[in-house]
């Protein structure tokens, strides 16, 4: 044995004397780490490369470095929308909402009325991006993202077509790249709404691996006004354009060639960005797809040999071959934005509508929301959209901080859009059979059906989770894996390796430090660690496991990439886990910020706890699946112990807890309104959701009448009255005989009329009117 203890620190002597001295170190270790890393790090393309590198990297980087600070996340500025922005949510987006019924839209005219298309272009809905300058209205993030939020709570052609335009673009292309004669010519058209835009990207052969897109451009001579100039013969086929069918301006991504030399010495010049005129010669644009019977604009564009000068390229011939970093760069503030403020207006009002419903909706004479079942599915929807609109507003807030967060807006448009749906399809299992009828006063139906839109546009979810949140995380937001990469591949193999040495070193000490901190807050179950003073006492659990988990996530996203290397890559199981706890941790941490931001509201604790609780619960799963089907057994053994030493800390949030949610979006109150803020609400209590929100109020309102009602009944003083009688005749009844006022009365049949309306379902002819569907009978 002291032979063995004596061998033991020797070996750690001639360690220390290894490591602290750079000549030994250089010698013994980092040169053949270094060639052996040089060697299985797997090539990197140059789309690889650029997707990599794009975009900018915020607080996601501060949980891959395992080390998330309270005062750093409460440091970061509270968003909040301008004075001009706030008036134009409360007037010109009331105003365009008025102008659209989501039912003549879809069945009737297939499309919006064109006195709406008239104010959204007059009023400057598409150019919200736009700077003020070229006649826009340069709007926030944060406003840009309330706009879009609201326009979905009333129809998603409406929200889609203004979405669009503001997403990724020629706007946003022409602002990043443009030439000054292309934003001067092309913005202030664009802002008036004299010019339409449209952006073609993705192609029969290349949908999600929009990179292999085989639309070319053949650089060439031809005549342009009368002149013979250098410019290209395009060939494209594209589909899925939204505005496409309507644009005048069409943004076209295809590959260039230049196989004569005309530009220079490189045969493929690369992925090209142009701004095409929709009636430009050979431009084919008009027809339609049908996505779920939405009707935004929507189809396909194509052209066969298609010759156009070099000035049609965005930023002109010498950003000829740089498309592919302009639209992975100017996709990350899109994607941050659109489908994650679009499924947060979806579940905003699945919450108002749908909790509503649930007070006014009786079943055994008993409002279905104090059924235990009915609270469950409450919960999750009160939970899940709390954390959405949380992460939508801690994005859009970076966004306007100057970041450009490639692995957030993935995160975003993942988690986001996949909470969506399930809110939305628990809303439906709550309505019933009033939502599976199509009509007027279908208020959930048609977000129900067009649900997988969102899933499936701006990168498909299941190549988003798989490929994009961890593979480009571990890569962009680690502090030191790029620069390790980076060293390999410097085509200077000596200089190289200088980097290579020194970052390598600094990231043996910060996986050691992780894991030592990973290990002592398993043990401990984090309970020694240092909060700020700033935590509130009533979430400082959270501050601390999300202390431990980070640190954890670190410890394995590290060992992972040691052990399976590129391979890692390809499993993407393994890397859509670790993908899912890096999510969830972000979701958590915007959730935390909510809570805090908005002043601690005690009312709304119950949705940030079970948010948070839910969030954890899926951390731990993600987790544990990846150490459960770890390739290296002992190794996931040995990390399983030193990450849930004993065991799970978070299980589901409680029933206890599940019944106040559900109260809180049952009640009338600030929480149910925090919650729902941005819902469109018509004043038209005959639409759809004026109705359930006026027998909402109506139905809390008699709460004192109904019970006096009920007790009435009770006390056996309607004997006389008739045994046939329905319930409805039970207010008639008592008032009769004396039990309630006439004013009562009167109230109990205005709720009951309200009542009738909200559960009542739309039917048509038999033959539905032909080819547009008349105005619907409501059955009662």
């Amino acid at each position: 044995m002291i032979i063995l203890l004596t061998l033991i620190v020797l070996i750690l002597i001639a360690a220390a004397i290894i490591l602290s001295r750079a000549d030994l170190r250089m010698r013994w270790l980092s040169r053949p780490i270094y060639g052996l890393f040089r060697k299985i790090l797997p090539h990197m393309s140059d789309t690889e490369r650029v997707a990599l590198e794009a975009g900018t990297v915020g607080w996601e980087g501060a949980l891959f470095r395992g080390r998330p600070s309270a005062r750093a996340l409460h440091a970061i500025p509270v968003p909040r929308l301008t004075q001009e922005e706030q008036h134009f949510l409360d007037n010109e987006v009331e105003t365009v909402c008025a102008m659209v019924d989501d039912w003549q839209v879809s069945r009737i005219d297939n499309d919006l009325p064109a006195e709406a298309w008239e104010y959204i272009k007059t009023h400057r809905f598409l150019a919200m991006i736009i700077p003020k300058e070229y006649g826009g209205l340069g709007f926030s993030a944060l406003a840009h993202s309330a706009v879009i939020a609201k326009l979905s709570t009333r129809c998603s052609a409406l929200s889609v077509s203004v979405m669009v335009p503001n997403s990724l673009g020629p706007a946003e292309l022409l602002l990043n790249y443009g030439t000054e004669a292309q934003k001067s010519h092309y913005l202030p058209r664009l802002a008036s709404g004299e010019d339409i835009p449209a952006f073609a990207l993705t192609s029969p052969w290349a949908g999600s691996d929009a990179a292999a897109i085989p639309d070319h451009g053949i650089v060439c001579e031809g005549e342009w006004q009368g002149e013979q100039v250098i410019g290209m013969r395009v060939t494209w086929d594209k589909r899925y354009i939204t505005l496409g069918p309507v644009c005048t301006i069409l943004g076209l991504a295809f590959r260039l060639y230049d196989p004569d030399g005309l530009l220079g010495d490189t045969p493929d010049i690369g992925i090209t960005c142009a701004l095409v005129p929709a009636d430009h010669p050979g431009v084919q644009t008009g027809r339609r797809h049908f996505p779920l019977d939405a009707m935004f604009m929507n189809g396909p564009t194509r052209g066969n040999d298609v010759f156009m000068p070099l000035s049609f390229i965005i930023g002109g011939p010498d950003m000829a071959g740089h498309g592919w970093r302009m639209l992975m760069e100017c996709l990350v503030a899109g994607r941050s934005i659109s489908l994650p403020s679009s499924y947060t207006g979806m579940a905003k009002m699945t919450a108002l509508t749908v909790g509503a419903y649930s007070v006014v909706r009786e079943q055994f004479r008993t409002s279905i929301h104090k059924f235990e079942g009915v609270a469950e599915v409450l919960a999750r929807i009160g939970g899940h959209t709390y954390l959405m609109d949380a992460a939508r507003t801690m994005t859009a807030g970076a966004v306007d901080l100057g970041e450009k967060p490639a692995v957030i807006s993935a995160i975003v448009k993942y988690h986001v859009t996949e909470r969506g749906r399930t809110v939305v399809n628990d809303g439906m299992d709550i309505i019933g059979g009033k939502g599976i009828c199509l009509g007027p006063s279908n208020f959930l139906g048609r977000a129900y059906q067009q649900i997988p839109v969102g899933i499936t546009v701006e990168g498909a979810n299941i190549l988003t989770r798989s490929l994009i949140i961890f593979g480009q995380g571990a890569i962009r937001c680690h502090p030191y894996v790029l620069a390790e990469m980076q060293a390999a591949q410097n085509p200077d193999t000596a200089q190289g390796l200088l980097d290579f040495d020194r970052v390598f070193w600094e990231h043996v000490r910060y996986t050691l430090g992780n894991a030592g901190r990973a290990l002592g807050h398993g043990l401990t179950g984090s309970r020694f660690v240092r909060l700020d003073t700033s935590v509130s006492p009533d979430m400082a659990r959270y501050y601390r496991q999300l202390s431990r988990f980070s640190a954890a996530f670190a410890t394995l996203a590290d060992v992972a990439m040691l052990v399976l290397g590129g391979s890692l890559k390809r499993r993407e199981s393994l890397s859509g886990r670790l993908g899912d706890a890096l999510s969830q941790m972000y979701l958590i941490c915007a959730t935390l910020k909510r809570f805090e931001d908005e002043g601690r509201q005690a009312a709304d604790a119950p949705l940030a706890h079970w948010a948070i609780q839910d969030a954890f619960c899926r951390l731990q799963d993600a987790l544990a699946g990846v150490l459960q089907n770890f390739p290296n057994r002992i190794i996931g053994f040995a990390l399983h112990l030193m990450i849930f030493t004993w065991g799970r800390p978070f299980s589901a949030p409680s029933d206890a807890l599940g019944l106040a949610v559900a109260q809180a979006i049952t009640e009338a109150g600030g929480a149910r309104e925090r919650l729902t803020r941005g819902v469109y609400i018509p004043k038209n209590t005959e639409e759809a959701i004026g109705t359930i929100e006026a027998a909402f109020s109506a139905t809390l309102a008699t709460r004192e009448i109904e019970a006096r009602i009920r007790r009435f009944e009770k006390s056996g003083k309607l004997s006389g009255a008739d045994p046939l009688a329905n319930v409805r005749d039970i207010a008639q009844a008592v008032h009769a005989a004396g039990g309630i006022s006439d004013a009562d009365l009167q109230r109990i049949t205005e709720r009951n009329a309200l009542r009738d309306r909200v559960i009542a379902v739309d039917d048509f002819p038999h033959d539905f009117g032909g080819p547009a569907a008349p105005h619907p009978h409501r059955d009662h």
